[in-house]
């Protein structure tokens, strides 16, 4: 077998798993055209039409759906090998593909990489942020870090750190408008809200009240699908939103936003790291797994922080304003 067709096979294994060439080729690390160029000289090659084509995606053939179960079992094969070498070595080196959120990704990974990087000056970090799921068998992921429930019994999994939610506020907007007590006040405030990307549903907000939880989707001025936006607009006195903690933490340190209704806030889920069974003798995923550790420090230091501000507002209430 031609390196030419080995190429084809690769490009043509991972476009049919992602539905579409651009993605194949976002996983791959190369441009869309390559893509499409290595499948269609794999299709001149075999004689044979693996996708059917349309101008919004990929689907395959009788023929591809059956030459695509037999490229991945030579994938992971050749994966299962890589494996097997990268474990023999006890040093870490070569590249790490880490998955993860947008706000982990940019308010956690990223400042503490660089030390990791010192640690480790052989390994390099592939960090890839999206808020959909990436299947780290397909796209060839050693580590992703989710947010929520899982489903892939295929992975190994270990628990980083609860992703607790609250609401937050600038004092200049709590100056204005006064301080909410309860959830039910935020009925007379402007509230600021968060879409998902994957769903473009609203965030429904949880709070506790009387032993249960209650979820609610106050009326937005501003609805927005990007966290670190709602953070802006909460800071430029927008109106009160939920958030992350560790999204917002580092503005409650500068006094730039208040967390409030703290009493009635909830964990709404746990951040978790997986990673395939294939890597779990892996050097680097061991490295990075106990990188991992140093950087979700049980208790978290961003909610920490936030006990630490609800000390200080019970003991002097930094905005001055009245209660709704």
């Amino acid at each position: 077998m031609g390196l030419d067709r080995l190429t084809g096979i690769i490009a043509f294994a991972r476009s049919a798993s992602l539905g579409s060439y651009t993605t194949a080729a976002r996983s791959l690390g190369i441009s869309p055209s390559a893509v499409s160029k290595s499948v269609q000289r794999l299709e001149e090659q075999l004689g044979l039409s693996l996708f059917t084509r349309t101008t919004r995606s990929l689907t395959l053939t009788p023929e591809g759906r059956d030459l695509h179960e037999r490229a991945l079992r030579l994938l992971r094969e050749a994966a299962e090998i890589e494996q097997a070498a990268v474990a023999a070595r006890s040093e870490p080196a070569g590249t790490l593909k880490v998955t993860a959120p947008f706000p982990i990704g940019v308010h956690l990974l990223g400042p503490a990489l660089p030390g990791f990087r010192e640690r480790y000056p052989k390994l390099s970090i592939d960090l890839r942020l999206s808020d959909g799921f990436a299947d780290l068998i397909e796209e060839g992921i050693d580590v992703a870090i989710r947010v929520g429930e899982l489903a892939d019994s295929r992975l190994v999994s270990r628990r980083l750190a609860l992703h607790r939610l609250c609401a937050f506020a600038s004092p200049a907007y709590l100056q204005r408008r006064g301080v909410p007590r309860h959830p039910d006040d935020l009925i007379h405030h402007n509230c600021v809200n968060f879409r998902f990307q994957s769903t473009g549903q609203a965030l429904r907000w949880p709070f506790r009240v009387g032993g249960r939880i209650v979820e609610l989707t106050p009326k937005a001025g501003i609805i927005t699908d990007f966290s670190d936006a709602v953070a802006a607009i909460l800071v430029a006195g927008g109106g009160i939103g939920i958030s992350p903690t560790y999204v917002v933490a580092h503005h409650v340190e500068e006094g730039l936003l208040v967390p409030i209704l703290q009493e009635f806030s909830v964990d709404r889920s746990v951040i978790t790291a997986l990673w395939p069974e294939s890597r779990r003798s892996n050097p680097n995923v061991k490295a990075f797994l106990e990188f991992l550790g140093e950087v979700f420090a049980s208790p978290a230091p961003w909610d920490e922080m936030l006990v630490t501000s609800a000390r200080d507002e019970q003991a002097h209430d930094p905005t001055g304003a009245e209660a709704v």
